[in-house]
């Protein structure tokens, strides 16, 4: 980056998070993302719930867990969650008390509180907005077609749901959000009952599907391109589907070869509810070396359809946000230290400035 030859920088997952807890420790960055405070009020699934609240947005009952008997606040079944966790890896469906014990203390830790929350009702939808510190530049919402690993939309139909652009427009202006954001919500007879937030840009394909373009606006936005003066918001109407998540969340749930193999066909014959889907994961036709990925990964968990716990659970592990990581991220003002000093997190060196040369980009 010190060299200058890019456009900008571009979060694609978690790395939001962490771009904005090191934004000083990245000073040639031109990159959209909001405050560490704000990411504070999203990235705990308990701040979250405590937001909501405040902005009096809809969503399932919930209670924090501080002793066991709050885990029956709520009665059962219920979800049990832990506050900081990644692609599903952190929340527990529990029938009963004796459930609800095990995944308590399987979850929890000192950085990492549990909450409870009831069901909610309807399908399950995602509403992608841009925002430029607290104005909505472009929403999009979307609805499950097909699931993927831990329960993820593995297919997408675009859905107008003006409720759902209100809410995240109302997220964003209090938080004066800068750059991408998502909430999950389920959404029955036209009423969303919001779940949780990515503080950050998901999954773009059907959105840009459907007219809206979040990762070329998250360019425009970090480089101070010229931005829609109203809000753009994607049309209703366009499928898209990823064959390839979608066999990998065949190979979890049924988890067997033949669920597999039926999964994978209907999504490349584009049956019934992917009729007419378009697909944005590995487009092989426009983009020929996508075709690597499915080859790898799919003849794997047919062989063994269990491979996908190992495949998922290493991929997550890369990107996951944690409780000791945000924990971390809370004393990133006093990471960066000038002087020529190393900075230090957790005794670990991240940054070190050394004296220039001719022959080297002086790094601040």
């Amino acid at each position: 980056m010190a060299t200058g030859r890019f456009t900008a920088l571009i979060p694609t997952h978690e790395q939001a998070w962490l771009f904005s807890a090191g934004r000083r420790l990245l000073p040639h960055a031109r990159v959209a993302v909001a405050d560490i405070g704000a990411f504070g009020q999203l990235e705990s699934k308990v701040r979250f719930a405590r937001l909501l609240d405040h902005l009096a947005l809809p969503q399932p009952a919930w209670a924090e867990v501080q002793q066991e008997p709050d885990l029956d606040r709520l009665g059962f079944p219920v979800w049990v969650k832990a506050a900081f966790s990644t692609a599903g890896r952190g929340v527990r469906h529990v029938h009963n008390h004796h459930e609800a014990v095990s995944a308590w203390h399987a979850l929890r830790s000192p950085d990492n509180p549990v909450m409870v929350q009831q069901s909610a009702p309807g399908r399950y939808r995602q509403v992608q907005a841009i925002f430029d510190h607290g104005r909505l530049v472009a929403a999009a919402v979307s609805e499950q077609l097909a699931t993927g690993v831990g329960g993820s939309a593995a297919a997408r139909l675009s859905v107008g749901d003006p409720m759902a652009v209100d809410a995240i427009r109302r997220v964003g202006e209090h938080l004066d959000w800068h750059g991408g954001i998502d909430l999950d919500f389920f959404s029955s007879q036209g009423q969303p009952q919001f779940i949780e937030c990515n503080p950050r840009t998901v999954e773009p394909g059907n959105a840009a599907a459907a007219g809206v373009n979040l990762p070329q606006l998250l360019v425009d936005l970090a480089t101070g391109a010229p931005l829609p003066h109203q809000p753009v918001v994607a049309r209703a109407g366009v499928r898209t589907r990823s064959t390839m998540a979608i066999g990998l969340g065949a190979a979890e749930s049924p988890g067997t070869r033949r669920g597999i193999g039926g999964a994978l066909l209907r999504a490349v014959a584009r049956r019934g509810p992917l009729r007419g889907s378009v697909e944005v994961l590995t487009p092989v036709l426009h983009d020929p070396p996508s075709i690597i990925p499915p080859l790898v990964t799919l003849p794997r968990v047919l062989a063994n359809p269990r491979a996908v716990e190992h495949l998922a659970g290493r991929s997550v592990g890369a990107y996951a946000v944690g409780a000791s990581a945000v924990a971390s991220g809370r004393k990133s003002e006093a990471v960066s230290r000038p002087g020529g000093r190393a900075a230090m997190l957790h005794g670990r060196v991240v940054m070190t400035r050394r004296p220039p040369s001719a022959n080297r980009p002086h790094l601040p």
